[in-house]
This record gives structure tokens, sequence and C-alpha cells, in this order.
């Protein structure tokens, strides 16, 4: 069994780059996906609710160590304010498989 949870994060266009970024630099998390996706939510406004009319969103998908999990979780959340109205939705699962992803050492030249 994995020890690695994915958090994934449903946000609107332009959030998940800034988010992504904070997640690098405050919590050193570097193994994380940005992909678009399309879709109409609860809070839609009326007028964006007919036959198609969907809106750009952006998804956020994180692989950490299950033991850093809860603490990345309220990071995204709070990261990515979605505690505000349209803020977007997040939830989390467990992962049967995980390979660890790690950004190589580089030496900065003289």
């Amino acid at each position: 069994m994995s020890t690695e949870k994915l958090i994934s994060c449903i946000l609107p266009k332009g959030k998940a780059m800034p988010v992504m970024k904070a997640l690098k630099e405050d919590r050193d998390i570097v193994s994380a996906n940005i992909h678009s996706a399309r879709g109409a939510g609860r809070l839609t406004p009326l007028n964006y609710r007919g036959m198609g009319e969907t809106t750009e969103k952006e998804v956020l998908d994180v692989v950490v160590n299950a033991s850093r999990a809860d603490e990345i979780f309220e990071f995204l959340y709070q990261a990515a304010e979605i505690d505000q109205p349209h803020g977007g939705l997040m939830y989390m699962q467990a992962l049967l498989k995980a390979t660890p992803y790690q950004l190589p050492e580089i030496e900065e030249e003289a």
C-alpha cells in the first residue's frame, strides 16, 4: 500500500499557477501538475447554465506523502482561497502506487 495521497483542486482559470508556485516556495513541493477542464458548477450564474455553456477551469493535482497530506491540504485550501465564492473545490484520495519525483541537484556555475 502506498503512503502517498493525491490532492486535487478544481479552480477558476488563472488560479492554479500562482498556487503551484506558492506550494514550491513555501512547502518545497514539486510533485504537482496543472491541466485544463470545462464545467458548470452548482453556483454558476443562471445566464451561463444553458445547453453547452461552461466555464474554463484548471485542475491542480498534487502528490504528497500521507504524513504531510493534511498540512498540504490546509495550505492549498488557504492559498487557493477555496472558501471564497466561486473559489473552487478540493478533494483528497489515497493512491495505490506512486513514484517519488525529485528534481536533480544542479551546481551553480562560478
